[in-house]
C-alpha cells in the first residue's frame, strides 16, 4: 500500500536514502538513484542537500545570521539627525 500522509512519503523517502547510503557507504549522490527515484525524493524532502539532511545523513546547516548591512544603519543614523 503507498504511503498516503506526508510523514508517511517523508518516512519512506528517508529511509530510501538511508538504505543506499548503507549499501554506498556514505551518502548517496542523485545520481546513486533513477530519475524518477531523484525526483519523488526532492518532491517530498525538498533539495537534495535538505533530503540528506532530513535522512540523518548530513548534519544540518547552521541556521543563517543575519550580518548589519552598515548602508542601511547609516542611512537610518543619519535619518534621525
Amino acid at each position: 500500500m503507498p504511503p498516503k500522509t506526508t510523514e508517511e512519503k517523508k518516512a519512506v523517502c528517508a529511509a530510501k536514502l538511508a538504505a543506499r547510503a548503507g549499501e554506498l557507504g556514505r551518502p548517496p549522490n542523485k545520481s546513486d538513484f533513477s530519475g524518477e527515484e531523484v525526483s519523488a525524493i526532492k518532491q517530498v524532502l525538498g533539495p537534495w542537500p535538505r533530503a540528506l539532511e532530513a535522512a540523518g545523513l548530513k548534519p544540518p546547516r547552521p541556521p543563517k545570521q543575519r550580518r548589519a548591512n552598515p548602508v542601511k544603519s547609516n542611512q537610518a543614523q543619519s535619518r534621525k539627525g
